[in-house]
């Protein structure tokens, strides 16, 4: 097919899990061939929407789809300035949108095109909270039953605030019942209100209570969300040791990774990082200088598969594994991408998974099979995975800024969320 082009560059919006979602569907001259892709930036959806209208679809009509590379590479600088967020999920969107495209021409799954299977099934983790320890691990014990191996254990979720947001995740939090937020000057910013430092206190009483009850035939996950000072994730990385976790996320911001040195330099305890980067290049000290056990990576942040798999490789060749971030506010597209780089990295080490809901199965045909904490995905060529335009028409969506976002500490100080 030499003669293949680019046609045209569509945005569908759509909200069927109650959380906005974007994906790319890029279509060529062939008769029914055409790709999809994830460009999910839920905070700052219609933006996504306008940078692939508007500047991507442009850049695309009449090019070749089957020069990945070229496109990736011509795409993310033809606004000059290096991307964030917004354009690296328009970008990823039709990246992920080729590679679809391009397995679709071969006949082969994705994850053949590169490098073929590692792995028999995809290892899950899946989300556990509670309003107190006993409710965690009632949460947990519940998913063990399911067959997770796998767990992250929040307690009140990040920082015990709660939330009733549900654009975070498809169900209510509620503040955690044993952590006591100092108190707030009387007249009140409005916020999401939580305390570090009675958080922090609290997470080596969750973990005692679940090692003591649970024992240590079960993986425990836990993530910080960047919401305590780096000296106390110091403290707290220590203090979690005893207990052996799975791995501690993003212990402390992108801003602070200055401070992870310090950090590995005074516990064991393996550590994720980098959910909130937008650029491969960010990992790069933090692997080179073995201060991270795993990437936690929001793939269509960093611009699609193609930078992802050349961390994935960089990361195999220091010793790190990859841990791709998997939210509510990542397309059922997009979790189909995690899962054919998670089939063919051989460093790979476990993937975030947030339950589907049938609306998102509904619109989405081809979602991976969840069975006893493993994903499996599907044979068919590309991603695997379609969407039907009509049905996800009927869950517009809403936009906004997400309340958890607008997160406070006890004084009333804007936070990190």
């Amino acid at each position: 097919m030499s003669n293949l082009k680019i046609t045209n560059v569509k945005t569908i919006l759509t909200a069927p899990g109650g959380i906005d979602l974007a994906v790319v569907k890029v279509e060529t001259n062939e008769p029914g061939l055409y790709g999809l892709g994830c460009a999910t930036f839920t905070q700052r959806i219609f933006a996504v929407k306008s940078a692939i209208d508007e500047y991507m679809a442009p850049f695309l009509i009449g090019k070749d789809p089957t020069r990945i590379e070229d496109i990736w590479q011509s795409g993310a600088v033809s606004g000059y300035w290096r991307n964030g967020p917004i354009m690296n999920n328009a970008l990823s969107g039709v990246d992920m949108a080729l590679w679809d495209i391009k397995g679709k021409l071969a006949g082969m799954p994705v994850y053949e095109l590169l490098g073929g299977k590692c792995r028999d099934g995809i290892p899950l983790y899946c989300h556990t909270d509670g309003g107190d320890e006993v409710e965690v691990e009632d949460n947990i014990r519940a998913r063990m039953e399911e067959g997770y191996q796998y767990v992250r254990c929040q307690m009140g979720m990040y920082g015990g605030a709660g939330t009733d947001d549900l654009k975070l995740i498809a169900t209510q939090l509620a503040r955690a019942k044993n952590i006591q937020p100092k108190r707030s000057p009387k007249s009140k910013t409005p916020g999401i209100y939580f305390d570090p430092d009675a958080y922090a206190k609290s997470v080596p009483r969750l973990f005692d209570h679940l090692r003591n009850k649970l024992g240590f035939g079960i993986e425990f996950i836990h993530d910080v969300h960047e919401r305590v000072t780096p000296v106390t994730a110091i403290n707290l990385a220590k203090t979690l040791e005893q207990y052996q976790l799975f791995y501690l996320e993003d212990p402390v911001a992108p801003e602070n990774i200055d401070w992870l040195k310090m950090l590995r330099q005074q516990s064991s305890t393996p550590i994720s990082m980098g959910e909130l980067f937008v650029n491969v290049n960010e990992w790069k000290p933090l692997i080179d200088n073995k201060l991270i056990d795993y990437i936690r990576c929001h793939v269509s942040t960093i611009g699609g598969i193609t930078p992802a798999k050349k961390l994935a490789v960089y990361s195999e060749l220091n010793g790190v594994r990859t841990a791709w971030h998997g939210p509510g506010d990542i397309s059922p597209v997009g979790v189909c991408a995690n899962m054919h780089l998670d089939l063919s990295s051989p460093n790979f080490g476990i993937q975030e998974y947030t339950p589907m809901n049938d609306a998102l199965r509904e619109v989405f045909s081809g979602c991976p099979e969840i069975d006893q904490g493993y994903a499996y995905l599907n044979d068919k060529p590309g991603l695997g995975i379609d969407i039907d335009e009509e049905k996800a028409a009927k869950y517009p969506c809403e936009g906004g800024i997400p309340s958890w976002t607008m997160a406070r500490t006890p004084d009333g100080t804007a936070s990190r969320p």
